[in-house]
């Protein structure tokens, strides 16, 4: 296992440890940002400590973090959130993780996904697959909507995808992308105002499983303020429902 991989598993051990002890907690502080999103008390001490372990270790390198910004600069990039889905965390809905990637001269080589309320772990390493609390997964290979499951954003209104498909239904943040790189679901389009440390480390595992990931746009990119991922073989028809226009690649 690379350094670096190594080093991201750690820090998502330290999150959860941190994470998991205040999840349900009846007095957990909770607060609302000027962007009207909810922080708590865990989020800001999840990400203190993934900090402070980085700038021991990895003194170096840049951060970027939800709730802290940025930190350095340098052709090398930590991007944490603390813990994506703060609203669910907050209510006491198991569906919430630690996102981890790192960025090598604006390419993410790698991401962990610790979702530990879930007893699940994903990661990725470019060129190395994608694994999910030790397995392999690799996305589906289902071809047409009308045999696929989608995932949409609440804040996506798609009815005619919808309709066509196999089944469809909302997921929402990490989960729905880790299911598209499990194989368990097929394609899945995120809200739009999504930022890089909601995306990071999970483009480079849906691409690790064999998946593809972009904005709407088509790009490859994880700055563009929205998301897609599919296995490839149905991004197409999930750019087209969206408005955009890409090749497809296959997974």
């Amino acid at each position: 296992m690379a350094a670096d991989l190594d080093l991201a598993l750690r820090l998502a051990d330290a999150a959860d440890s941190i994470s998991l002890s205040r999840f349900r907690a009846r007095d957990l502080v909770v607060e609302t940002k000027p962007d009207s999103t909810p922080v708590t008390e865990a989020d800001r001490a999840v990400e203190r400590e993934l900090r402070t372990i980085l700038a021991v270790e990895r003194r170096r390198d840049a951060i970027l973090g939800e709730e802290g910004g940025a930190h350095g600069d340098g052709p090398r990039r930590w991007i944490v959130d603390p813990i994506d889905g703060t609203r669910n965390y907050s209510r006491g809905v198991p569906v919430w993780a630690t996102l981890i990637a790192l960025e090598e001269h604006g390419t993410v080589v790698l991401g962990v996904v610790s979702a530990p309320a879930l007893h699940r772990r994903w990661w990725a390493e470019r060129g190395e697959g994608a694994h999910a609390n030790g397995d392999v997964v690799r996305v589906s290979r289902v071809g047409r909507p009308e045999d696929a499951v989608l995932t949409f954003a609440l804040e996506q209104s798609l009815p005619a995808l919808a309709a066509r498909a196999w089944h469809a239904r909302g997921y929402g943040d990490f989960w729905s992308h880790m299911l598209v790189a499990e194989g368990a679901v097929d394609g899945a389009i995120d809200a739009i105002g999504v930022s890089e440390w909601d995306l990071a480390a999970v483009q480079v595992i849906v691409e690790e499983a064999g998946g593809t990931f972009t904005d709407f746009r088509g790009e490859h990119r994880i700055d563009g303020g929205s998301a897609i991922s599919s296995n490839g073989l149905l991004h197409a028809e999930l750019l087209e429902a969206v408005g955009g226009v890409a090749e497809q690649r296959p997974g």
